[in-house]
């Protein structure tokens, strides 16, 4: 896949590093290119759920946001992605002491972006597929020109 932006990797970094409730999850960019995105988080108690497994909305958050990651790879400069839709199946109890989460853009487009996320879940150094996400986003202007100048809304 071919990027439209030659600074991808620090707006990219700034979804992950400057979104509060993904600062305070602990969920951290590992890895991106064009295309895809890997983020890892390490598991706390307060992540998981009262019989000691990782939360289904933690999971959910690191699909979500992965994804999102991996289609801000590929927009313009003056774009961001939102979330329109996304559906997951939780294949299996996480347990573990880190999940990591891969997300690979399946159909690039102008409206709409598809991604598909895998989280797994890492124990005793093995890793399980423990849920596997769908993702619908969408690029919306950021109100900023391509070459960091703000846009004043005429043309």
């Amino acid at each position: 896949m071919k990027t439209q932006n030659p600074h991808y990797r620090e707006q990219v970094r700034a979804i992950f590093d400057k979104a509060p409730f993904i600062v305070d999850m602990g969920l951290v960019l590992s890895g991106l290119g064009p295309g895809w995105c890997e983020s890892v988080l390490a598991v706390a108690p307060k992540h998981l759920q009262q019989d000691g497994y990782v939360h289904a909305g933690v999971q959910a958050t690191v699909a979500d946001h992965t994804a999102g990651g991996a289609a801000g790879t590929l927009v313009r400069s003056n774009e961001m992605v939102l979330t329109a839709e996304f559906k997951i199946n939780l294949l299996r109890p996480a347990l573990g002491d880190r999940l990591r989460c891969r997300a690979t853009v399946l159909k690039p487009g102008k409206t709409l972006i598809v991604a598909e996320s895998e989280v797994y879940a890492v124990r005793d150094g093995k890793e399980k597929l423990v849920a596997k996400a769908t993702v619908t986003l969408a690029p919306v202007e950021t109100g900023k020109k391509g070459d960091g100048e703000e846009s004043t809304g005429s043309p």
